[in-house]
């Protein structure tokens, strides 16, 4: 499955890169250059979006009412 996700990059006053998506909260990645900086973003939202379908298998049984956000690839 793939999934489209957009980085902001901006470069940092210290010469580095730095990576952010509001498409997938907690991808926040640095490198050297660009494309350094894409790979690592790349690596961490990967490991994001497992984290995350491993979350719906830990669904809480309860009788009350609650949240949840469900996540559809489409």
């Amino acid at each position: 499955m793939e999934k489209v996700i957009n980085l902001h990059i901006e470069k940092l006053p210290e010469g580095f890169y730095l990576a952010t998506s509001d498409d997938l909260q907690g991808l926040v990645a640095q490198g050297r250059t660009v494309s350094e900086t894409i790979d690592i973003a790349r690596d961490v939202a990967k490991k994001l979006i497992e984290a995350q379908e491993s979350q719906i298998n830990d669904l809480p049984s309860t009788t009350e009412t609650f949240n949840y956000p469900l996540v559809i690839g489409v």
